[in-house]
């Protein structure tokens, strides 16, 4: 069985999402069996390369709120991450455009060494002070995930070098109509949207390994949608 999972490392729910699968494919009976494929999926592809932007700042002027009720927003997501036993700090962080991770992400997965570097931006970007639209955190991140230097460097440096897998990932996705991420697709038979619990994922693991037909329970699930907003609180 093939799972693919579109996402973006810009999203928390994304973060958690993929904490709460590998929680529920642990949990498969068949999981030696499953493979997983991560897809790119970029929440605001047109922000302009090279800039960013504080998150409580971001989300602020998002959502109309002071920097303070942003913080408060964010302690909401942090509390579910945390929950999940990933680390994630509320200040301090970047938003930016992510089509260069995306890029190096396939680089990744062409070396078989994909989900490591996906563990490693993801913690550095909610975990760590280290900024993943920092190049030479991103060289860094790829080095530590068993990736050339080099080679990541020249991926880097070339702004056409997987530009073409990165814009397939993005259409194949609008295609299937994801319209928000997380986004898990099984064995391209079954969709699932959002950060959803564990066990919801393990139902739905064996549902599809037994064919039958798997309900998405994307209604009110925790997910970012493709102009970068968040299901937070509004309170």
């Amino acid at each position: 069985m093939r799972v693919e999972i579109w996402s973006d490392i810009a999203c928390p729910w994304c973060y958690i999402g993929k904490a709460r699968f590998t929680k529920g494919l642990a949990e498969f009976a068949h999981r030696d069996e499953v493979e997983v494929v991560f897809r790119s999926f970029e929440l605001d592809p047109g922000g302009p390369k090279g800039v960013t932007t504080p998150v409580l700042e971001m989300l602020a002027k998002k959502y109309g709120r002071t920097l303070d009720e942003a913080r408060g927003m964010e302690e909401h997501v942090a509390a579910s991450a945390r929950s999940e036993g990933l680390a994630y700090r509320t200040d301090g962080r970047d938003h930016g455009n992510t089509f260069d991770i995306h890029r190096l992400l396939h680089l990744a997965a062409a070396r078989g060494r994909q989900e490591q570097l996906l563990d490693l931006a993801y913690r550095a970007n909610f975990g760590e002070e280290r900024s993943v639209f920092d190049p030479e955190v991103l060289v860094a991140l790829a080095v530590e995930a068993g990736l050339d230097e080099a080679e990541a460097r020249a991926v880097l440096a070339d702004g056409s070098a997987y530009a073409d897998e990165v814009r397939a990932d993005e259409r194949e996705a609008a295609e299937l109509g994801a319209s928000a991420v997380p986004f898990f697709v099984l064995d391209r038979r079954y969709g699932i949207s959002g950060g959803q619990p564990a066990e919801v994922f393990t139902r739905a693991l064996e549902q599809a390994w037994a064919g039958r037909e798997v309900e998405d329970p994307a209604g009110g699930a925790d997910a970012c949608g493709p102009d970068g907003a968040c299901a937070v609180p509004q309170a």
